[in-house]
């Protein structure tokens, strides 16, 4: 009696047949009495049930007036387990219905403890809503709060909660994701590439110069980047890496490179704050700011400061290497000091102008060239006030900042610079050699580092291929990875797209048909959020290995098939015309509904292609579907040939309709089989219906052997030539003239119609339409 009374109350608030007034006083307060401390524990169950359930049904300030706070309450029961886990699994819906200030508030708190609860069961419900409690927060707390915990579920002992952290690890990712930094912005439900909107900008539909692009960026209200620093260092994470060729972008403070020179300077006090890179971890590496050190009162108790990791003193170990550097300066260039010639501005401006013509369509060369602004505005200072220390700075921060190959110093300095890495006979250093061509795995993992989201949240998401995973994880986790992917690659967006790439080529390569079969079908949306470079780099070689796979994996690709060539550049998109007619053959004859999607999908793809192409490619597939076994693929696939005949005739193409039309009267007008008789009599209602076919051409080339079908001896070919004249032609304003030529002799062919001896052909003859 309870549970139909709980069913009948959800459904009244649902249908809003209860008023107000009445939910506040009458509803509230009874579910307030049975979830009460001293309740029954089975009334108390029952009333959080449908507490959790009715809170997204109400108004935002009723839920947090009357019962978020039972709620928080409850979530502290010790004495029910089974209250704390209907809280656990309803909490993302809570978090919906109150807001991001009362989740902050009051909610996360109780979410850390419920994360926290000995019961597996509790942890485990706690995994699977984590997406929908990081959508309801803010930034900051979802980098610098949740992410730690969120880390804590994947590496739970126990392993139903491991499965569902991995499994909610890619919607989690996704809440990272800032649309309008990775180039797109969200139209009815899916992403669209910003470049498609410039043109409404003037009309106020979308202004894309409000938008910060800038890549690697966090965009705000005010247009100033995020503190990405600050949360980082707040959650332990490495700060971010410099910005190279193979790494992703990222924005570099605004301030000058001149105020960060005397940090670099080989003073002692300098020294003892200057991280080695040979020392640090191998998931940590040092950004152009992160050693920053307090030069006004304010720094001394920033967060930032304080929350961060003290750098070791390794003062000895460079001055060590400044003593080795010394003696090769010394045998090189006759000097103790690198002479300031090595870098002068005249060099760097030659290099800042060569990359200023690529500068628009590669990010990672724009943060290139904001690093070498720097550096020659530092250049000029140097040739003005110059130390022993200054140019070696230099040196050093454009090695740390440029991309691997990019030398802005001169020919005549590198045998200077490569004194360390030869011998005293002259000779290279194989092993220097080596170390050079072939890059230590720490490098490589610099390429999958990034600054949109934690790093350790991307590197368990990379993991998720690991074989290893799906033993000590899951079966299905690859199918997971493959699942969210998408989501996860607008979170990064196209300049992180690196850090994924080996990723789904491996998820691309999976033996499981399942994980591929999830990739095809979200292959079209990867290709919106990559743009058309990286797509016909990256995806368009996997595209035509789906093509050639499995019927079930083939599908994934068949039913957005126009949605991904549309993004393709008309020379490639060109070379899938003759593919087009491999999706006619299929595994299993049986699998008819393949064969129904590729009607629809032709449907669509008309459009991409020019007149001649659809003649010379699509047409013999579109007859072919036509004269299918299956009684819905040849319905759908008349609708396909109407709409080449106004493919044709809509680009003034009359002699490539005109051989359309011969074709469709030889194919199916005198075909032996009635029911290609039939088709070509819907083929001629559906275009005059749709006007596809200008009226000349079609009482000259298709009326005289429409009506040839009368004296058809099927009767299920006469009613549908009764349907057609009757229902359709008839009623057209041309057939309706009185002085038309031909409209006395569609009219005596519905006379006799309707005198046929078959019931049903009479019946549809006379009927009105």
């Amino acid at each position: 009696v309870r549970k139909s009374s709980q069913e009948v109350l959800l459904i009244l608030l649902e249908q809003d047949l209860i008023f107000q007034h009445d939910i506040e006083n009458k509803v509230c307060p009874l579910l307030l009495h049975l979830s009460a401390a001293d309740s029954n524990d089975e009334y108390k169950a029952e009333a959080v049930n449908i507490i959790c359930k009715m809170a997204p049904m109400l108004s935002k300030s009723t839920v947090v007036r009357l019962l978020l706070p039972r709620f928080c309450e409850l979530c502290g029961d010790r004495k029910l387990f089974q209250v704390r886990k209907v809280c656990a699994t309803n909490f993302g819906d809570i978090c919906c219905a109150v807001g991001q200030e009362a989740t902050e508030k009051f909610l996360i708190p109780k979410f850390f403890e419920l994360c926290s609860d000995n019961v597996w069961g509790m942890r485990k419900a706690c995994a699977e809503c984590f997406m929908a409690v990081s959508y309801t927060t803010s930034p900051e707390v979802r980098r610098a709060r949740l992410s730690p915990l969120f880390i804590r579920l994947i590496s739970d002992p126990c392993r139903w909660v491991r499965q569902a952290a991995f499994q909610s690890l890619g919607p989690f990712i996704s809440t990272f994701a800032n649309p309008s930094r990775a180039g797109l912005y969200i139209r009815e439900g899916s992403c669209a590439d910003t470049s498609s909107a410039c043109q409404e900008s003037s009309s106020g539909q979308f202004d894309i110069s409000a938008v910060d692009l800038a890549p690697g960026g966090v965009s705000s209200e005010d247009g100033a980047p995020a503190p990405l620093d600050l949360l980082r260092s707040a959650q332990g994470l490495p700060p971010p890496i410099p910005p190279s060729s193979r790494k992703p972008v990222q924005r570099e403070p605004d301030v000058p490179l001149e105020d960060r020179l005397p940090r670099l300077s080989p003073g002692p006090s300098a020294f003892s704050k200057l991280p080695d890179l040979s020392d640090r971890p191998a998931n940590s590496h040092p950004g152009p700011g992160s050693s920053a050190c307090p030069g006004s009162p304010e720094d001394v108790f920033s967060n930032l400061l304080y929350w961060q990791t003290p750098l070791p003193d390794i003062s000895k170990d460079l001055e060590l290497l400044l003593g080795k550097a010394g003696q090769q300066e010394d045998i090189c260039c006759g000097s103790k000091t690198v002479p300031s010639s090595c870098v002068p501005s005249s060099e760097i401006r030659k290099v800042l102008d060569s990359l200023q013509e690529d500068m628009m369509n590669d990010p990672d060369i724009q943060a290139q060239v904001q690093v070498l602004s720097a550096a020659l505005r530092a250049a000029q200072l140097d040739s003005e006030n110059a130390s022993e220390s200054q140019p070696t700075a230099v040196v050093a921060y454009l090695c740390l900042s440029l991309a691997p190959g990019m030398s802005i110093i001169p020919n005549s300095c590198t045998e200077d610079l490569e004194g360390p890495d030869k011998d005293h006979d002259g000779t290279s250093d194989p092993l220097q050699a080596e170390r050079r061509h072939n890059p230590t795995p720490h490098e490589e993992n610099k390429s999958k580092l990034q600054d949109i989201i934690p790093q350790p949240l991307l590197d368990q998401y990379v993991s998720m291929t690991d074989p290893a995973r799906a033993q000590t994880v899951d079966t299905d986790i690859a199918k997971h990875c493959a699942y969210s992917l998408p989501g996860v690659a607008l979170a990064l967006g196209r300049q992180n797209w690196h850090c994924l790439k080996d990723t789904y080529e491996t998820l691309a390569s999976d033996v499981q048909w399942k994980v591929r079969r999830t990739l095809a079908f979200s292959i079209h949306e990867l290709a919106v959020i990559l743009g058309d470079q990286l797509t016909a780099a990256d995806l368009v070689p996997i595209f035509n290995g789906f093509l050639k796979d499995l019927d079930e994996v083939r599908i994934g690709v068949l039913k957005h098939l126009y949605d991904f060539l549309k993004l393709l550049h008309a020379d490639k998109r060109r070379e899938y015309l003759y593919q087009l007619q491999e999706f006619v053959v299929t595994d299993n004859n049986r699998n008819w509904r393949f064969r129904y999607e590729l009607a629809e999908q032709l449907i669509l793809i008309l459009e991409l292609y020019n007149p001649q192409d659809v003649y010379d490619y699509l047409t013999h597939i579109a007859l072919k579907l036509c004269a299918d076994k299956v009684s819905e693929v040849r319905w759908i696939s008349f609708r396909l040939a109407v709409a080449i005949l106004h493919k044709f005739y809509s680009h003034s193409q009359s002699a490539l309709g005109l051989n359309f039309i011969n074709e469709l009267i030889v194919r199916f007008r005198h075909c032996p089989k009635w029911v290609g008789r039939q088709a070509f009599a819907f083929i001629c209602q559906a275009a005059v219906s749709e006007e596809c076919v200008p009226v000349d051409q079609f009482v000259e080339h298709l009326l005289p052997s429409l009506l040839s079908l009368a004296s058809d001896p099927v009767p299920n070919v006469r009613v549908l030539l009764a349907k057609a004249l009757k229902q359709t032609l008839l009623e057209k304003a041309y057939f309706r003239n009185v002085g038309n030529p031909h409209l006395k002799v569609v009219e005596e062919t519905v006379l006799a119609l309707q005198s046929d001896r078959d019931q049903d052909v009479s019946f549809f003859a006379t009927l009105e339409p």
